[in-house]
Order: structure tokens, then sequence, then C-alpha cells
């Protein structure tokens, strides 16, 4: 089978397109530009082109033709290569039926992760644990791993294990062999109207999950910095012994303890300067509590955080529960919105307004990712400050510049 994959660059189609390709397909893709996984994709050979305007396509289909077209949720219908494998009559579809179909021909048992907030981080300690295990397995995660390519499939495995999202319904397309469920707040009103809908979502999942693993108490032999990265490793230990009940809780609970993290999720760039790819009131408070917890460990002058929100229809749902989600931050540099999938009906809030809620506002100032802040940031790492951006933009390749070596 050939697959093409637009918006292959990407942490969200890119991982499925080396899984894919793992599996004996034959694949190739486009993007507009070259993202998180363009160096494996290189490494591996995929044919990849950072043109969308068609031409690519039809060269692939002219040279072998194409089975399947999988597509970026982000894709506009009217997207020119979109509209050109319709004409030129090749199955489309996004990436939740190819996966599905795929875990179905390969007669795989998922364990899948879906939550508002942890599942990449659980999904990436489960591939860990795995691998430490010395299990064979194949997973699909949206992040880079420091350790592993980012989507893989083994063909002596038994399990695929795999980051289930919500937005766009995408876990809905699954019957999961072991669930499990990190946490559940209002997220993605662009997707889901209403708290009401979001929570039906969530319950239909479970009941289409054989197993289900859920509000697991903290183990307190998992030694992690942070409360909510032990959390997740509970739930993986949980998830795992749901699936093989037999494993050595010990051996599990040493391999758990090693885990060397990922990329975004509270991921160290140099010294003292960390990226998160937070951007939930709940995950923020979250992770400036892990972030605090390490300063007071390493005895540092206190914790800097960077703040960029991530969409304005997003900021108008959840503004009211920023109040507590910056307690643990002695500074906090609050960022212009990232804007994209806007209702350009309603106005854009300005990082003031926002700011506004917080109950300790005093500690944070409206800013911009410029030299100036720069300056700023390089001053308190030079006076030991912990640096913490948490974004889903682009703020996360300036900051790796500002602390590029």
């Amino acid at each position: 089978m050939k697959v093409y994959f637009s918006g292959i660059s990407g942490t969200g189609i890119g991982p499925l397109a080396e899984l894919a390709q793992d599996a004996g397909y034959e694949v190739c893709g486009s993007d507009l530009q070259a993202g998180a996984v363009a160096k494996e994709l290189e490494e591996r050979k995929i044919p990849v082109s950072y043109n969308q305007d068609g031409s690519f396509l039809k060269q692939c289909q002219n040279e072998v033709p194409i089975d399947w077209f999988v597509y970026t949720s982000a894709l506009p219908k009217d997207h020119p290569e979109l509209v050109l494998a319709r004409d030129l009559g090749i199955k489309t579809s996004k990436r939740d039926a190819f996966l599905a179909d795929l875990v179905e021909q390969k007669n795989l048992k998922m364990i899948a992760v879906a939550g508002t907030h942890g599942k990449t981080t659980t999904v990436s300690m489960l591939i860990w644990a795995f691998s430490q295990l010395g299990i064979p397995v194949s997973y699909l995660v949206g992040t880079t791993l420091p350790w592993a390519n980012s989507g893989h499939f083994d063909n002596d495995s038994e399990f695929f294990i795999y980051e289930a999202d919500e937005y766009d319904r995408n876990f809905l397309a699954y019957h999961p062999y072991v669930a499990a469920i990190t946490t559940v707040d209002y997220d993605h009103p662009d997707i889901y109207p209403t708290r009401e809908d979001y929570l039906a979502a969530f319950d239909q999942f479970r009941s289409q999950s054989a197993n289900v693993v859920e509000n697991t108490t903290v183990d307190s032999r998992i030694n992690l910095i942070g409360e909510l990265r032990r959390k997740d490793a509970s739930i993986a230990m949980e998830t795992i012994l749901k699936a093989l009940p037999n494993v050595s809780e010990e051996v599990l609970i040493a391999a758990l303890n090693r885990f060397p993290g990922t990329g975004r999720r509270f991921e160290r760039i140099a010294d003292g300067v960390y990226t998160d790819y937070g951007h939930h009131p709940q995950e923020i408070k979250a992770t400036l509590e892990m972030a605090k917890e390490l300063c007071e460990r390493d005895k540092l002058a206190g914790v800097a955080a960077v703040y960029q929100p991530h969409q304005n229809v997003r900021q108008h749902e959840i503004k009211h529960e920023y109040k507590d989600a910056f307690l643990a931050a002695d500074k906090v540099f609050w960022l212009p919105t990232y804007l994209v999938r806007e209702n350009p009906d309603l106005v854009v809030l300005t990082p003031e307004d926002l700011i506004s809620e917080l109950q300790n506002p005093e500690v944070a100032e409206a800013a911009e990712a410029n030299d100036e802040l720069a300056e700023k940031l390089k001053q308190l790492h030079r006076d030991n400050w912990l640096i913490i951006l948490l974004t889903a933009g682009p703020a996360d390749t300036w900051l790796r510049r500002v602390f590029a070596k």
C-alpha cells in the first residue's frame, strides 16, 4: 500500500508516517515547512516536499498510484492537495481512520491514553517502560523523543500504544484493549461547544474500551520530580499491569524512575532552562509546581515563567481559570496569544486582560518575544533563576534560539 501524508513534518502526522513505513507501507508526503520530525523523515529517506500546491502529489501518483491520502485536521476543505486527491479518486481521511485500519489489519491490542492533560508524557512513559522491560511494542506519540522515534511498528508486538487525542473527536475512532484517562477538564471549545459535550465524548470513549484505568493515586515508590509527573508514572504503571499482569512491579517502578523525559514536556534545553507544551490553566499550575519543586531542590533563586497562550477562542472560555495557575511562579512574562483557527467575531484578549484574572497579578507583565525579553531572561539565568516557557506555539523555537549554545 502506498500512503501520502499531508502535513507530514509535524508531530501529529509525521510519527504516523514513520509507523506506516515500519509496517511495510510505501510512504511519501508534504508540508508547508520543515517541522519537528523533519530530521527523522530525512534519515528514513521518506520523500517529502515543502510545496503543497499539488505538484508533488501528482508526481507521487504518477510514479506508483497512491492508495490512501491522509491529512491533518488543520487542512482546510479547499486545500489544493485534498481537492486534487479527491479528483484523482484517491481514498482520503484524517489520521484516525487510517490508524484504526492499520491496528485492525495488524491485529494489535491498543493501549490508548486520553485526557485533557498528561497524555503525551504518560504515553512516552509507557513506551519507555516497554523498551526497558524488553517487550516489543508498536506505538505513536505526538512529540519528539530524545531516545526513540516518535512512531514505530514492531512485527513482534502484541500491543499498540497510542496518544488518543480528543481534538476533532479523534479518539472516538478506536476501541482500546486498555484505555488510560489522565484528567478530564473542559477544552477545545471550537469542537465541543459546551462542557457537557466534552464530558459526553469521554463517556463514549470509556464505553467502547475493554478496560479503563482512571483516577489512579500516586504511588509513593515513584520518585520523579513533580507531583504531576509522579501521577503520570503511576497511571502508566497501572496501565501496564492491566495489560501485562505478570510484570514485576519492582522492575517496572525502577524503569519508570529512570524516565528521561520527552520533547516539549518540561524539556531541558539548557542548564536551568525548560520548555513545556502546557497552555491550559491546570497544565500550567501542575508544571509550575514541578518547576518550584526543582527550584527548591537545587536552591535556585526563583521561577520565571514565559507564557504564550494558544487560541483566542480558548482564552474567552478559560480566562477565569487562570486565577491560581501562576501561584508557583515568582515572575511571569505574558506574551500575546498565538492565533490559530479563530472566530473573527471575538475580540482578541490582550495579555493585560488575562493578567487581570490572576490572584497574583503583581508578578506578571505583558511582554513580546523579542530582544528585550531575551536580555531579561539571560540576566535572570545568570542570577541563578529557573526559566520555564509554557506554550503550544512558536515561542518554543524563539526560546531555543535565545539559549542556543
